[in-house]
């Protein structure tokens, strides 16, 4: 063997005359290739005049001196060009180019490049290539960033704040997902569907801490106390915060279902109600959020001027789910139910005059812990109800303390004028009851007069024992009913239904109160009619009322 088997040096053999030759043959091999640093790699011909010494990578298609060394180490020397084959692993330095390049057996590549200071590079690519962009550039199924026996931080630093500092997800390339500093110094994280249009999902504002979600619907909080207006010439597509027709709210149940969709805060929200009949019901299903209220009020001096009217539904106004609304100034007519109901731990505050028309069942009816309390608010009673005007059961709660409560015409109340069953409890304290007064002829028939009485023929009527006299014919607390309307201020009474006209005589022909027909009341099954001692005529009504035990009546 006369040369060594990785860089081909030559041997001295044994004997060998003028050694020196191929000691210096060998040793120029070693400055040629050793520590190697070439002064460019792009020539295809040799340059005009070489230093002594200076290397070069051939480029491909050689010409001239260099023709049939593509890839080969050129090397100047003693005036001569000699050429080195690489082996694969040989690394260079391109000087020109300040990049060093590997031989990866059939061609040069970029190993790393930078200044050529310790530890510096300006790019790396593991089992990737990197570029003047990404410099950094890595192809892995996972990467490792472990700690050197504490914490660890990935940090991202930008120039200015104007700048973005960020973790962009991609697919195929294509952007889908950014977090970070994106042109300013909130922290934001950003989505995309198709890498160019982007939406912005969270926002931390980098001052005070607070995040904020710009494309997920959320709450308005309110900052100040707010009125909302429901017209009979409104339109639920409007905001509801002007008293116009272009801008107030169709209906109730809009308005509540916009207060439901806000956070109230400490603030207190007023649903004003103009002049009108309304015939969709008003539900409040749950509590709102915030500590403020909700008052839903009409005309509070005319109640009758706003009217809820609707049949087929469980109540015109309605609280349930723990629900509270404060209610004042309509007049209420159901077909089949209740005008106020409460269930399920639902309350109603009344706030202000009401007026309850007929409804089928009850005036105010609460049931499974319901509330209805009314203390100061004086209401009136201008129509029948099925069973009466109070109604609880199932420990729901109506109270009525301190509140002037007319009566118009002769209101039936069907079971009493408070009912309580099933561990129900009304109250009804320091009230007063007012009667409408009418006069009763001294004729055959006695006629009655009572302005816009509403009255129609067979429609039952009491007259109030308000310790007056009334004529001969006619008695207190006796069910009589409308034989005869004789116009829209005066009929006439008969024993029965149907049956023959009352005569009067005698000289009582001056005012009298017409009363409520019915029981004062009804209890049973634990529920209880508490009126604080007020005795047992207290409560309007034509009969007297009843308790059944474990039912009873204070």
């Amino acid at each position: 063997m006369d040369e060594t088997p990785n860089l081909g040096l030559p041997y001295i053999v044994a004997a060998q005359s003028q050694k020196h030759v191929t000691h210096n043959e060998a040793i120029r091999a070693l400055d040629a290739i050793v520590q190697l640093s070439v002064l460019d790699r792009d020539l295809t011909a040799p340059p005009g005049s070489p230093a002594n010494g200076a290397r070069y990578i051939v480029a491909a298609s050689p010409t001239g001196g260099w023709a049939g060394h593509a890839g080969d180490i050129a090397a100047y020397q003693d005036g001569a060009w000699a050429f080195y084959h690489p082996l694969e692993g040989f690394i260079a330095w391109v000087t020109d180019e300040d990049t060093a390049v590997v031989w990866n057996g059939s061609a040069w590549t970029a190993l790393t490049t930078g200044s050529g200071s310790a530890g510096s590079f300006s790019t790396v690519g593991i089992n990737a290539t990197a570029d003047t962009t990404n410099r950094l550039a890595l192809a892995a199924t996972a990467t490792l960033l472990n700690h050197a026996g504490a914490g660890h931080q990935l940090k991202i630093n930008k120039a200015s704040a104007a700048d973005t500092a960020s973790l962009l997800y991609q697919d195929g390339f294509s952007g889908r997902a950014e977090m970070g500093l994106a042109g300013d110094d909130d922290f934001h994280f950003k989505v995309s569907a198709d890498g160019s249009t982007w939406k912005e999902a969270i926002v931390i504002n980098r001052t005070t801490g607070a995040a904020s979600f710009p494309l997920t619907p959320r709450r308005e909080v309110l900052t100040a106390n707010r009125t909302y207006y429901v017209r009979s010439d409104g339109n639920d597509s409007n905001t509801g915060l002007a008293n116009t027709s272009g801008g107030a709210l169709l209906t109730i149940q809009k308005a509540i279902d916009t207060v439901a969709a806000l956070d109230i805060s400490t603030y207190s929200v007023t649903i004003q109600v103009g002049a009108g009949t309304y015939t969709v019901p008003a539900s409040v299903s749950g509590p709102w959020v915030g500590s403020g209220s909700v008052t839903l009020v009409g005309d509070t001096t005319t109640p009758s001027n706003v009217v809820v009217s609707v049949s087929g539904t469980l109540a015109c106004i309605s609280v349930s789910g723990g629900g509270r609304l404060n209610v004042g100034g309509f007049k209420l007519t159901n077909a089949n139910y209740y005008g106020l109901g409460v269930f399920s731990n639902g309350r109603i505050d009344v706030a202000g005059n009401m007026d309850f028309g007929y409804c089928g069942i009850a005036h105010t009816y609460a049931d499974t812990n319901g509330f209805i309390s009314n203390i100061g608010a004086n209401y009136t009673i201008s129509g029948n109800a099925g069973v009466g005007h109070a109604y609880v059961v199932y420990h729901g709660l109506i109270w009525s303390v301190l509140n002037t409560i007319t009566l118009k015409g002769s209101p039936i109340l069907g079971s009493g004028f408070s009912v309580a069953s099933s561990g129900g409890l009304t109250r009804f304290a320091a009230n007063t009851f007012s009667y409408p007064s009418v006069t009763v002829s001294i004729a055959s028939p006695g006629v009655v007069t009572y302005t816009g009485h509403g009255k129609s023929a067979n429609e039952p009527v009491s007259f109030y024992d308000n310790g007056d006299t009334l004529p001969t014919g006619l008695a207190k607390n006796t069910t009589y009913y409308v034989k005869t309307v004789v116009d829209a201020n005066s009929f006439t009474l008969s024993a029965t239904a149907g049956g023959a006209a009352i005569n009067t005589s005698g000289s009582q022909s001056g005012t009298h109160k017409l009363g409520a027909v019915g029981p004062r009341y009804y209890a049973d099954t634990a529920g209880g009619v508490n009126t604080e001692g007020s005795g047992t005529s207290y409560l309007p009504g034509n009969a007297a009322g009843s308790a059944t035990s474990p039912g009873w009546f204070n």
